[in-house]
């Protein structure tokens, strides 16, 4: 099992609609993840900064990666895109956190 961590930005005043949106996630965007390997995905939301922390169990990083060419997920970060900053592709800006300490 792969352990990943990242960052993203939420825009002010989206809080509840980002929730809302996960809450309701797409029944194929859930089974896509799935497929491509996430075996655990949680999304933290800093409330003083907007920050989005996201932590991610994936089984293998190849697979992984294959995520952002589907057709689901792009229509997703469109779906996203107007809730916290994005790329010129619609995709989450992103920072990756180094793993430091596990207990």
């Amino acid at each position: 099992m792969i352990k990943k961590a990242i960052r993203m930005k939420l825009f002010e005043g989206q809080e509840a609609e980002y929730t809302k949106r996960h809450q309701e996630l797409w029944p194929e965007m859930r089974q896509m993840l799935k497929e491509h390997g996430a075996l655990s995905y949680s999304i933290f939301l800093d409330r003083q900064t907007n920050e989005l922390f996201g932590y991610l169990e994936i089984e293998d990083e190849q697979t992984w990666q294959k995520v952002s060419k589907t057709a689901i997920n792009q229509k997703w970060w469109t779906y996203m895109k107007d809730l916290m900053e994005t790329n010129s592709d619609h995709s989450p800006v992103t920072e990756e956190l180094v793993h430091v300490f596990e207990l």
